[in-house]
């Protein structure tokens, strides 16, 4: 039986370029080569969640546009539960402008439009499908009161939360008490530790600081390194599977972030998960685009 995962965050049109290499301040490359995709953090996340396994519902806020329409029907296509999909009369919805470069590397710029205007009323009418979910799962592409409301709504049911704190930002302390796992890649547990992470130890350093502030599991992408976890006292260095030759890395942390949260919903052990969710997201990178590159969990089998 698939777990419910209620997955809250952004919904967003993606408007990809992908060319030889990023340009620097206020100098122009040709030669690029145009794609138009949906995305945005929650999105992914959800769109990962279901394909890997998950029963999902994704609240989110689409501006009155074909854009929103347009992501509407492509949830409802992922099989994902669209009841709780807002919109906003008078803000577009939200467009990311993405810039590839021949080693997969990206630069994003983010016009958030209806996506911050998610309120905690919204959450309120959501009430019923995150209580009674296996696991609530965050960013940090909408308002952070939202979050934080969302998050204690789901920790005083005894419903684990998962955050990416995604984009980089200071979190309030209480957020931190709501978690059951936050999931950081290297820049972000930078900044929420103080802490330069460079390799496995450094790693540690960072993610015993931040699980100081509350939360019970860290879990630290490390890119092509693998991930670190860390569980009370115990921490488990996960290798990737195998090196790949990445293409394209976007939506690659949210495939990750779909699929942990599968494998913690379906009981995995936290290593089992992590192994799991590298997985996916390997196959994500050699491929172009956000939710194009998000594999099905057949492909997993391979």
């Amino acid at each position: 039986m698939n777990k419910k995962i209620v997955v809250l965050g952004s919904s967003n049109t993606d408007m990809v370029i992908k060319t030889e290499r990023l340009p620097v301040p206020g100098e122009t490359v040709l030669g690029g080569t145009f794609l138009m995709n949906p995305g945005g953090k929650g999105a992914n996340q959800a769109i990962a969640a279901s394909r890997l396994g998950g029963e999902v519902t994704f609240i989110c806020k689409t501006g009155n546009d074909m854009f929103g329409q347009q992501s509407v029907d492509l949830y409802a296509e992922e099989n994902i539960n669209t009841d709780f999909i807002f919109q906003d009369k008078a803000l577009p919805s939200g467009i990311a402008l993405i810039t590839v470069d021949a080693h997969g590397e990206n630069c994003i710029v983010v016009a958030s439009g209806a996506n911050f205007s998610l309120n905690c009323s919204d959450i309120d009418q959501a009430r019923e499908a995150i209580e009674q979910a296996d696991l609530l799962l965050l960013q940090l592409e909408t308002p952070i009161e939202t979050v934080l409301h969302a998050a204690r709504m789901a920790h005083d049911k005894g419903v684990k939360v998962i955050l990416n704190p995604a984009p980089a930002q200071p979190i309030p302390a209480e957020l931190f008490e709501q978690l059951y796992m936050i999931v950081p890649n290297k820049t972000e547990s930078e900044l929420l530790s103080g802490v330069e992470v460079s390799d496995w130890q450094t790693a540690r350093r960072a993610a015993e600081i931040i699980s100081g502030k509350g939360v019970q599991v860290v879990v630290i992408t490390l890119g092509s390194m693998g991930t670190l976890v860390k569980s009370g006292d115990q921490y488990f260095e996960v290798p990737v599977p195998v090196k790949v030759d990445a293409i394209d890395t976007t939506a690659a942390g949210d495939t990750f972030c779909g699929g942990l949260s599968v494998g913690i919903a379906e009981g995995m052990d936290l290593p089992e998960a992590v192994r799991f969710a590298n997985k996916a997201a390997g196959i994500s990178v050699t491929r172009m685009g956000a939710q194009a590159s998000i594999p099905y969990r057949k492909e997993l089998a391979n």
